[in-house]
């Protein structure tokens, strides 16, 4: 797939530490733009900024906390110093947690809340100014959110999670009558089943089982395959916007 038109752009991608944060950011800089990766675990961070300008890429590891203001602000002021103004945000931070309502646990309600909505707003709130500014300028400007065929599909014991991922695509579609106006592109990307840290995060041994079940059922996309859409769909003419794009493994109804 060629993707001529990302050479010179600059991208923030969050959650890039790992799974299709990590994936974006290796693509889009493999085929040229400059890549602020942003994510709370640092040493992951290093590594793969390594790993980019050893493949002759350019990257900037940048440790941060999207559940906390000023950890983004201090963000935003790393990459605006070394890079200038991004004409490209990737939210991809995420964490998912089986969490039955019944069971009150509302320390994890909170966390997916913080880092799955509030994040994407706080990311977003850093950026559009950017944004609106690359486009003002004739230049392509996205903003593209990950959701999830969570925020369609219903699974016992998710009802938290799914909640969080329907508000990010609600909050892209009321976005774009916003920025559209302005020429700035939203792109709500709903992966399926996808190979990545999130199945980690579950840890109780029963939700660990059902959700297996579920993945062996259907199989999984990489997150190399949903980064390729990603791309895809931030380098198409800056008049064509891939405004809701779901990617689910064939199998997956």
């Amino acid at each position: 797939m060629s993707y001529e038109n990302l050479a010179g752009r600059t991208a923030v991608v969050t959650g890039a530490a790992s799974g299709i944060g990590e994936a974006v950011a290796v693509l889009l800089a493999r085929h040229g733009a400059r890549v602020a990766l942003l994510s709370r675990r640092a040493e992951r961070l290093d590594a793969l900024a390594g790993k980019i300008r050893a493949d002759g890429g350019e990257a900037l590891a940048v440790a941060a906390d999207v559940t906390g203001e000023a950890s983004v602000a201090v963000a935003a002021g790393r990459v605006r110093e070394v890079y200038g103004a991004v004409d490209l945000v990737v939210n991809s931070a995420g964490v998912m947690l089986p969490s039955p309502v019944e069971a009150g646990d509302t320390a994890a309600w909170q966390l997916m809340i913080d880092t799955n909505v509030s994040g994407v707003l706080r990311v977003t709130r850093a950026f559009t100014a950017d944004l609106v500014d690359a486009a003002a300028d004739g230049r392509t400007a996205d903003l593209v959110n990950i959701s999830s065929i969570a925020a369609h599909l219903t699974f016992p014991n998710y009802a938290v999670y799914s909640a969080t991922k329907a508000a990010v695509t609600h909050l892209s579609q009321s976005l774009r009558t916003e920025l559209g106006p302005k020429d700035v592109r939203i792109t709500n990307v709903e992966p399926g089943f996808t190979e990545s840290e999130l199945r980690g995060h579950v840890t109780d041994p029963e939700r660990a089982g059902e959700l297996d079940a579920m993945v062996s059922a259907v199989g999984t996309l990489t997150s190399a395959e949903v980064a390729d859409l990603v791309a895809y769909a931030v380098s198409r003419s800056r008049q064509v916007n891939l405004r809701q794009v779901m990617v689910l493994p064939t199998r997956q109804a």
